[in-house]
């Protein structure tokens, strides 16, 4: 059984979007897509650097894009995004926080309009969110997650990302996270800061919340295709209307791709294929999942080991 995902914030790297230019299409469609929700996605995609890309308003709905191209491209590529991945036909789709758009036009929640224009929505609100307060966000190097994640709560952090494969993600203020550099928990090697702008999937986005929300009830939501993984427990979700609620939430709470991937396993997950700009999550299923085959798409020179892979495993 074949398991579609797509990163989330931090995988963007500068020009990453240059080489799928030259598909067919796929700069006309960037173009829409950038007139549509405000915002250059061409010009970021290529041209920028990493700073500019790194604001999270800009990071997040261009992470969406790639993916939705990305995806586009395993089957025509002139199709959109859930066409082509209708064609595939895989066992579950899932993302890792943003991603997690990126997953709902996949199984046809949204369509790739409407997904943009919610990740465009997320972006900026939860840029503000981040600007009341200093905040960011450091992996863990090393541990037992268990004994981690007790650490973090006892300075007043939050463990935002429960990755699986032993790693963990926390969030807070800058002062928790010096603190947190300065008192690792027991067997911790390493405490390393993540190029984002915020403390993302803790209370300190309780203000984006709000503004999502209200982004959301312009929605029409559709039920998925497909088995749709959520971040939030690591359930599969069957109505459209739940979906976009979960993703609503998701800003402020932890994600739990650590549960996500129990749930791959008890599907019967035999391979995992990871969205541009892949990476992440595969090289997180290659400690969690072993047996399970993994690709993650880059460039457009990855598409024909992709559909050989989703030949072999839809």
């Amino acid at each position: 059984m074949l398991v579609l995902v797509a990163p989330g914030q931090g995988a963007q790297t500068p020009g990453f979007l240059t080489p799928w230019l030259a598909l067919p299409g796929v700069e006309d469609r960037l173009r829409a897509w950038s007139d549509a929700i405000g915002l250059d996605l061409v010009h970021y995609g290529t041209d920028a650097d990493a700073d500019e890309i790194r604001d999270t308003s800009v990071a997040q709905p261009l992470l969406v894009a790639a993916g939705l191209v990305s995806g586009a491209a395993l089957g025509t590529q002139t199709s959109a995004a859930a066409a082509a991945v209708a064609d595939i036909a895989p066992g579950a789709v899932a993302g890792h926080s943003v991603g997690e758009i990126t997953a709902a036009a996949f199984a046809g929640v949204l369509d790739d309009i409407a997904a943009l224009t919610l990740v465009r929505r997320r972006g900026l609100a939860m840029a503000e969110a981040a600007a009341i307060t200093r905040t960011g966000m450091s992996a863990l190097l090393g541990g037992d997650p268990e004994v981690s994640v007790a650490h973090l709560e006892k300075l007043g952090l939050t463990p935002a990302n429960i990755n699986g494969a032993g790693q963990v993600v926390a969030a807070g203020t800058l002062e928790q996270l010096a603190a947190l550099d300065a008192d690792k928990p027991e067997g911790v090697r390493k405490v390393v800061a993540l190029k984002v702008a915020g403390a993302f999937h803790t209370h300190h986005m309780g203000p984006a919340v709000d503004s999502l929300a209200e982004a959301a009830r312009e929605l029409a939501p559709l039920d998925p295709k497909f088995t749709y993984v959520s971040n939030k427990d690591g359930q599969a979700v069957t109505s459209g209307e739940e979906i976009v609620e979960r993703l609503v939430g998701q800003v402020a709470n932890p994600v739990r791709w650590d549960l996500c991937m129990e749930t791959f396993k008890e599907l019967g997950v035999t391979a995992l294929l990871e969205v541009c700009p892949g990476g992440t999550l595969t090289g997180l299923a290659k400690r969690a999942l072993p047996g399970v085959r993994t690709l993650a798409l880059k460039t457009p020179d990855d598409l024909d080991a992709a559909r050989e892979l989703i030949a072999e495993h839809s």
